[in-house]
């Protein structure tokens, strides 16, 4: 892999920010021509520096307003326990992130649902159930104030 430049790094910032911008006005930006700036982002992309492109949207408009963080303790941590968790909380479509910790609980998740009863039923026939769980703990947000959406 190439070592990423000023110009590449200026490139990534842009299009985080403005994912729906056009090469010409991106090429603008960061001080290219359009077809350099062209072959950069197709670099980027190949080699994994620029893996997709996505919208946000605005969860509240679309009903899904609760989020919750749940903290999650496996029974055990061998691999494969990891692995069966893993594959099994991707399949949970309000788990909007998952992260393995390291501290004293294994994951936690941010799961976003339309309220808390809904959250509640998430918990108990989904989370709960996920392989190898041993317990939870949950965090109801009461106000997000930054949130980038990534």
């Amino acid at each position: 892999m190439v070592e990423l430049d000023r110009i590449d790094h200026a490139i990534i910032r842009e299009l985080q920010k403005h994912a729906r911008i056009t090469v010409t006005e991106l090429a603008s930006r960061v001080g290219l021509s359009k077809t350099p700036c062209q072959v950069r982002m197709r670099r980027l992309e190949e080699q994994g520096y620029i893996t997709g492109y996505t919208a946000l949207v605005n969860q509240t408009k679309l009903g899904q307003s609760h989020i919750a963080f749940a903290q999650v303790t496996l029974h055990d941590t061998s691999s494969q326990s990891l692995t069966a968790f893993n594959t099994a909380v991707k399949q949970i479509s309000a788990v909007e992130q998952c992260h393995m910790i390291a501290g004293n609980f294994d994951y936690l998740l941010k799961v976003r649902t339309r309220n808390m009863a809904e959250y509640r039923q998430v918990l108990g026939e989904q989370i709960s159930a996920l392989p190898h769980v041993l317990q939870t703990s949950t965090f109801v947000v009461m106000e997000s104030v930054k949130d980038a959406g990534l």
